[in-house]
């Protein structure tokens, strides 16, 4: 088994292995690109994301700056928007449903760590790497339809969240949110349904 098949079967895996590091470089290298295009240039930016993105649906607005570990498991459903300084931890894949709203610094991690040093630290590699990588699980991120993630929240891995459900700002969502609630703090809890 590869080190991206153990990382999208949710196992430990070495997130320094070349075939990872490979995609980790050009999915920078199309964000620097993305985040530094003109926005009126609405073609080219289109085709930077379908190359960066796993997928997309028509109508998708990314604010840059946008950040990602590998964009290719990032899919994003049409008339959805990401707004300025989101980061998306896609160790595993993260689904986002149609007519989305992101707000600005929405954290989204796919990535976590064993929780005992002795666990999560790498203590045999190459002389020639340039860096010691400690050992990550993942585990995907879904969020649905006509859902309004607000401010600098954050999803952890696993966390599916329903339809038509609005997270408030600065929320840390740790457990499932069904559909059609408003939800909000830290940890995210469930306050009404709407």
């Amino acid at each position: 088994m590869t080190e991206k098949e153990k990382m999208l079967s949710g196992e430990l895996y070495d997130c320094g292995d070349v075939e990872l590091i490979t995609r980790w470089h050009k999915a920078k290298a199309l964000i620097k690109e993305y985040n530094n295009t003109d926005t009126t240039h609405r073609e080219r930016l289109d085709e930077i994301l379908n190359q960066l993105l796993g997928g997309r649906g028509k109508n998708l607005w990314i604010a840059g700056p946008f950040f990602c570990d590998y964009g290719e498991h990032v899919y994003i459903g049409e008339n959805s928007e990401i707004n300025h300084g989101c980061v998306f931890l896609d160790c595993n894949k993260i689904t986002i449903g149609k007519n989305a709203l992101i707000a600005p610094l929405v954290q989204i991690y796919c990535a976590y760590h064993p929780v005992r040093a002795s666990e999560r630290i790498q203590t045999s590699f190459s002389a020639d790497e340039a860096m010691m990588f400690c050992k990550t699980q993942s585990a995907p991120v879904t969020i649905g339809d006509q859902v309004w993630i607000g401010g600098g929240s954050i999803i952890l891995p696993g966390v599916t969240i329903g339809n038509n459900v609005t997270i408030g700002a600065g929320s840390v969502v740790t457990k499932n949110i069904p559909d059609n609630v408003l939800a909000f703090g830290n940890p995210c809890r469930v306050i009404k349904e709407i």
